[in-house]
């Protein structure tokens, strides 16, 4: 077993770096908190330039995140267990965590080089739904995802990064002003699919397009918005019990997904920037 230096003093530089990057408000996002083990082992996967990984002095470090930090040389330290409850009294406190460099933000153009589905959530503002997306996305091949409306400053919100469980930073995704979003998809020629309670497509017909496509979700409340009406080929829907009044955005997007699962996992998704 590796032997592991312990930080014993809130005044190591380590300590005032924790706390600064678990401010809630930070007007520029240059490094991200990932925390638990396995959120920690999907970053590194995903090649993510990290500082530094902590542990809890009084709990053993898993001995699969130290040979994933040995392999890439990224410090790990021990943190006295006072320290920590005393960093994370307000939260829940995580066993490990890392402090990682955020890399830069995607743009559309970096999505030349992917081939599968985009995911477009329009409005969709409940971190909980987007990081639930994201998981599912990654799971089924899609090539990237577009946030437009989400007011999210950065994709290394700490919320999503936890409600992701780490995939966050494991495919493009781009956040976008509607204006944006809707310039891009009219001059891509991308076929763009907007899921509606009311669409003219079964979800079941999704599956045997043989085309790229960009997958329109809506907020539960409002639905997408009409700047997107112009530049959508067609309408989709989910069929649901008429008593039930809609399926939760997240449950949506993973039906739909499932549906053009052949299509993505056997296509690259990989972008390059």
């Amino acid at each position: 077993m590796t032997s592991l230096d312990v930080i014993s003093s809130k005044s190591d530089p380590a300590i005032q770096r924790i706390i600064d990057v678990t401010k809630h408000s930070r007007s520029v996002v240059r490094t991200a908190l990932i925390e638990d083990t396995e959120p920690l082992m999907e970053c590194i996967r995903a090649g993510l330039d990290f500082i530094e990984v902590y542990g809890i002095e009084s709990t053993p470090m898993p001995a699969e995140l130290l040979t994933a930090c040995q392999r890439r040389d990224i410090p790990v330290r021990l943190i006295e267990t006072s320290i920590v409850n005393a960093l994370f009294k307000t939260d829940k406190r995580p066993k490990t965590f890392g402090i990682a460099r955020v890399p830069r933000p995607w743009r559309f153009k970096d999505l030349a080089g992917t081939t599968g589905d985009l995911v477009v959530l329009d409005g969709v503002k409940i971190v909980g739904n987007i990081g639930a997306i994201v998981r599912t996305s990654y799971a089924l091949g899609v090539a990237g995802m577009v946030l437009v409306d989400s007011d999210l400053v950065s994709i290394a919100d700490r919320r999503l990064i936890r409600a992701s469980r780490g995939y966050v930073f494991s495919l493009p995704i781009i956040l976008a002003s509607r204006a944006e979003a809707t310039d891009y998809f009219r001059d891509s020629g991308i076929r763009v699919m907007a899921f509606d309670a009311d669409g003219d497509l079964d979800v079941g017909e999704i599956c045997d397009v043989e085309e790229r496509l960009a997958l329109l979700f809506g907020s539960e409340k409002f639905g997408t918005s009409s700047d997107f009406e112009g530049i959508s080929a067609s309408t989709v829907s989910i069929p649901i019990n008429t008593a039930a009044e809609s399926l939760n955005v997240s449950v949506s997007v993973g039906i739909a997904l499932h549906r053009r699962a052949d299509w993505n996992l056997s296509g690259g998704r990989k972008a390059t920037r």
